[in-house]
């Protein structure tokens, strides 16, 4: 729930510390497990209650860590490295009780650097190559000593011994104890390399994400600066074009008071259409110049998505009232879902109609599947003509194309741009019974969105 909330920053700190409270749980049973083994399976003296009071502690941390993700607090990275060095404090201690740097898994202390280089900058990690290397030359003097592993025999066997065979009997001890020590550095380097293993792979995996968002940032990037070309020309072009467009209407407009409707009826209807399409044209030219500013202010209001879906289809109809329209509404749709219905989305969807209706046949018509849920309205669009060229699937609605119409062709380009830019996906599709099929998703207005909203 906090991803939704928190920036993206602050989720990779946060993910960092979750990581260490798992290793931290990892630790705490690989211990416990180790003094059980030891104390029980081959009956080595341990100050078991000193280690298990040591055990609790770093619960304790950990039980702190646990709550401390569940709070929305900014979490920093001088809190991850201090809890990383409580854990070597408490590893230290530990081995102090156990050895010290005799101890076979003395080798222990590369795990908090190895976690300190991979979550924190590179001067943390420098402090913790200090804080280790004194720890562990401390516990080199400072320990207590492991004791021997002797074998179980009762005090009148042990009077009974030989020097000869006392002394092989401590060969042996000896070699108990030195067969244990290899014992334990081979797991510490399977450990130590199986752990470096992973943190690679995670960081590489980590690496190739981050270069991927980059591309996709840069791609992001390109594309809104052509989008603000296209806007400057539009504004550029609405302005040339409005004086010719204001003297081709007033003239349109004489010539319709000269020429009345019974006199010459088929050149009337014809003026007709010409004035309602002078007024298609001034009305574009409007919106082309105003300010996105304002276009926002008057478009992105909050509507029920039945209504928002009710207003595109009106509006569309106002242009291809011919078109057959197949309208497929999904039967499970959360009527309470609202959208910022912004004029700019919904001529994008009214580009892709229009282009799917100029595609289509006129006996077949197209067709409109609408789906949605509390948190994304799905719109699929499907026409009936002869679909999208193959080498026009694999770059659509990425860059401007070359149209086959009089149009410029920036339509599609213009209509990707529009939803990507809100969050949303659109994917362009030639289905094996025909035609062509674009679909788009767009977010919602989450329950909690509107809320703030509302309190704002």
């Amino acid at each position: 729930m906090l991803s939704h909330i928190l920036p993206k920053a602050e989720i990779s700190i946060r993910e960092n510390l979750r990581w260490l409270y798992i290793l931290r749980n990892l630790m705490l049973f690989a211990v416990t497990v180790a003094v059980f083994i030891a104390v029980n399976g081959l009956g080595i003296s341990l100050p078991q209650n000193q280690l298990w009071l040591a055990i609790f502690a770093i619960s304790i941390l950990n039980l702190y860590t646990w709550l401390r993700l569940r709070t929305a607090e900014e979490v920093t990275e001088y809190e991850i490295f201090s809890q990383i060095c409580m854990d070597v404090l408490a590893l230290a201690y530990l081995l102090y009780l156990t050895g010290g740097a005799s101890n076979p898994i003395i080798w222990v202390f590369l795990l908090p650097l190895i976690i300190t280089a991979i979550m924190l900058p590179q001067a943390y990690a420098w402090n913790m190559v200090i804080i280790t290397s004194c720890v562990y030359t401390v516990l080199i003097a400072y320990n207590v000593p492991l004791p021997a592993i002797e074998p179980h025999l009762n005090h009148q066997a042990m009077q009974e011994m030989t020097p000869e065979m006392s002394l092989q009997m401590h060969l042996m001890n000896d070699r108990r104890y030195f067969n244990l020590h290899v014992f334990g550095m081979w797991f510490g380097f399977v450990f130590s390399a199986g752990l470096v293993a992973f943190f690679v792979v995670e960081l590489s995996k980590t690496l190739k994400e981050r270069e991927r968002n980059l591309a996709d940032a840069r791609e992001s990037a390109l594309r809104d600066e052509r989008v603000v070309s296209l806007g400057t020309l539009a504004a550029s072009a609405a302005h040339d074009m409005g004086t010719p467009l204001g003297t081709i209407a007033i003239l349109t407009h004489e010539m319709l008071e000269e020429t009345p409707e019974h006199r010459n009826p088929d050149l009337y209807q014809k003026l007709m259409i010409v004035q309602q399409q002078i007024d298609r044209c001034k009305q574009a030219l409007s919106v082309m110049s105003a300010s996105a500013g304002e276009m926002r202010a008057e478009s992105g209001k909050v509507m029920l998505v039945s209504e928002y879906i009710d207003e595109v289809l009106n509006q569309w109809r106002a242009h291809k009232p011919a078109t057959k329209l197949k309208l497929f509404v999904s039967t499970t749709v959360d009527m309470d879902a609202r959208i910022i219905a912004e004029r700019t989305v919904t001529h994008s969807v009214i580009n892709i109609l229009n282009n799917a209706a100029e595609a289509s046949p006129a006996d077949a018509g197209i067709e409109f599947h609408v789906e949605w849920d509390d948190r994304s309205l799905s719109l699929k669009i499907r026409d009936f003509g002869p679909g999208l060229p193959r080498e026009l699937l694999q770059f659509a609605g990425r860059k401007p194309v070359k149209s086959n119409k009089q149009g410029m062709g920036v339509g599609l380009f213009l209509t990707y741009t529009t939803i990507k830019r809100l969050g949303g996906t659109i994917v362009f599709d030639n289905p094996e019974a025909g035609g062509a099929c674009v679909e788009i998703s767009l977010p919602l207005l989450t329950k909690e969105s509107t809320d703030d909203r509302s309190y704002g």
